[in-house]
């Protein structure tokens, strides 16, 4: 009960992310990619999705 609870938080809390962190998150978290793979996905730079990431992280935990 207390796990379903926790995982109904945080999809709340990545619906309030913009599409691109919430893509992030997602590839990460979800379907377990790494940052290098998202990051050839996107075409951009290993250190901007990490970026990235940590920013959709802080923000999620303002929202949780």
């Amino acid at each position: 009960e207390e796990t379903k609870l926790n995982k109904m938080i945080i999809e709340e809390g990545i619906a309030k992310l913009n599409d691109r962190l919430k893509g992030i998150i997602y590839s990460r978290y979800y379907d377990n990619k790494t940052q290098m793979e998202i990051a050839e996905e996107l075409g951009i730079s290993q250190a901007q999705v990490s970026r990235l990431e940590k920013s959709a992280l802080k923000q999620l935990r303002k929202y949780v």
